[in-house]
């Protein structure tokens, strides 16, 4: 009886230490869980797609979990956020934006603003139009968004008397476009013919594309998306570079001088009424 005794105590005492350790196992794997975990706020997305100049209703909208770590910049916590006087003032989207995508601040408007040329000028630039055609307008590939290099072709004024003499020269590298005719959609894929693109440039830049566009030709090159390469800005081409023509230097006759002859001083005097000359050396 004792020994039947002894073997269930051993028995229970074997499976009370099983129990402890299977619990402190299962409590080890919940707190490594709860570690991975990733925290989480408040992002507003969108609920289904929304194209450029579309207003944005609340409706549109829908509050999801964000991961904290990886929130995009200029993401909204709230729906007040996005709407903070309600919808009496709509902001408006400035490129699509695809569902469950988060609204960010440099893709919508300001409340109550509408998607027009204003909204995408940055600070202390302005907006400036040229007159492009399919050969200076890059065949109508051109979109808003883009980059291009500006060229302009003319005589200078220190050749207005030479004929053939017309110069092609860099004005301005990597200006951004903002609008193509009168669409800011930087959406369209389509290419089409552009009678006007409008550019953002500096006040000074604004002046040098007004006169550059009044004494000559404007032509646009457009850039590759990825490129920063620096443009040396004293790229110019006349005929004579571009045909490979070296102009010949007229050489100067050389110029002989010519000693002057030997001053002769002389003295008068009259003898008779004849008056006799009789070099003498002179004094001075």
């Amino acid at each position: 009886m004792r020994m039947i005794f002894g073997l269930v105590l051993v028995l229970g005492l074997g499976l009370a230490s099983f129990a402890v350790y299977m619990a402190k196992d299962y409590l080890d794997g919940e707190r490594a869980a709860r570690e991975q975990i990733v925290p989480t706020v408040d992002v507003v997305v969108a609920n289904n797609r929304l194209v450029y100049g579309q207003p944005i209703r609340m409706d549109d909208v829908r509050i999801i979990r964000w991961p904290a770590s990886s929130i995009p910049k200029g993401a909204f916590p709230s729906i007040e956020a996005v709407f903070p006087k309600g919808e009496e003032a709509l902001r408006a989207a400035l490129r699509t934006i695809e569902p469950d995508e988060p609204l960010m601040g440099v893709k919508i408007t300001e409340p109550g603003e509408d998607a027009g040329v204003s909204t995408r000028l940055t600070k202390g630039m302005r907006a400036f139009a040229i007159k492009v055609d399919v050969a200076t307008g890059v065949s109508g590939f051109l979109r808003p968004g883009d980059r291009v290099d500006v060229y302009w072709t003319g005589q200078p004024p220190n050749r207005r008397n030479e004929r053939d003499r017309d110069v092609t020269k860099l004005i301005l590298s990597g200006i951004s476009l903002i609008a193509v005719d009168q669409t800011a959609d930087g959406e369209r894929a389509a290419p089409s013919i552009a009678r006007t693109v409008t550019v953002e440039a500096s006040p000074i830049e604004v002046a040098a594309l007004a006169q550059a566009q009044r004494t000559g030709t404007l032509s646009l090159s457009l850039l590759g998306a990825g490129d920063d390469t620096i443009v040396d800005s004293e790229v110019e081409v006349d005929q004579n570079r571009l045909l490979g023509i070296v102009e010949e230097v007229e050489e100067a006759p050389e110029v002989v001088e010519v000693a002057p002859p030997p001053k002769v001083c002389t003295i008068r005097t009259n003898r008779g009424g004849v008056v006799h000359e009789t070099p003498i050396p002179c004094t001075n």
